[in-house]
């Protein structure tokens, strides 16, 4: 399951790490963002990897845009969530610019009442 969400970061917490069995170094943080809804809600995303750099180009209370993978695991009879972010982004980065400008309202005068000509008998194709 993939998704984005959208908020301000309010809290990001210590950078987490170590070895795994086989030697490989890990590293992991959290920070939490609340949503601009009617009803905000607070939300703990986790990085992982090289995608904990990412966080660090951002501060308490900037916007950004999470692109989140939620996944659920077992363990011991009971059940535990994860919410991973894979890419971190400033809010309004991915809306594209555009040069676009609508057409000036043109007056109500310019177009005819009945914009079809008028029919007549020999107009028929038979």
């Amino acid at each position: 399951m993939a998704l984005d969400i959208t908020g301000k970061i309010i809290h990001i917490l210590p950078e987490a790490g170590g070895q795994t069995k086989a030697g490989k170094p890990w590293s992991k943080q959290e920070f939490v963002i609340e949503t601009e809804e009617q009803y905000p809600k607070k939300v703990c995303i986790s990085l992982m990897g090289e995608k904990v750099q990412e966080l660090k180009k951002f501060s308490i209370g900037q916007q950004v845009k999470a692109s989140l993978n939620i996944e659920s695991r077992e363990y011991n009879g009971r059940w535990y969530s994860d919410i991973r972010a894979w890419r971190l982004e400033a809010a309004g980065s991915t809306q594209p610019q555009s040069n676009y400008a609508p057409p000036a309202n043109t007056p109500a005068d310019s177009f005819s009442s009945n914009p079809l000509p008028a029919a007549t008998d020999d107009d028929l194709p038979f």
